[in-house]
């Protein structure tokens, strides 16, 4: 992994999202003390589907039969 300084980023962009485009990732420091404050890498599409009901058979919800809420007190508007 390479490191920047954060004012190397602006003039440097172009450079910095082709190698970004081929895998690369960055440590991005700040300051005199040259922090690292955040870091650069490729984006990823996701690709996997997200499996619904995931919790289906897991959990049980139940309420009791005296139980009573206005659409207020669910929504707060009160």
């Amino acid at each position: 992994m390479e490191t920047l300084l954060a004012t190397q980023i602006t003039p440097n962009f172009s450079k910095i999202a082709a190698n970004l485009q081929k895998g690369k990732r960055f440590s991005v420091l700040y300051g005199k003390a040259k922090k690292p404050v955040a870091m650069l890498i490729p984006f990823e599409e996701n690709t996997k589907k997200r499996k619904i009901g995931i919790l289906d058979g897991k959990a049980k919800i139940e309420f009791s039969s005296d139980f009573k809420m206005t659409t207020e007190e669910l929504l707060e508007l009160k």
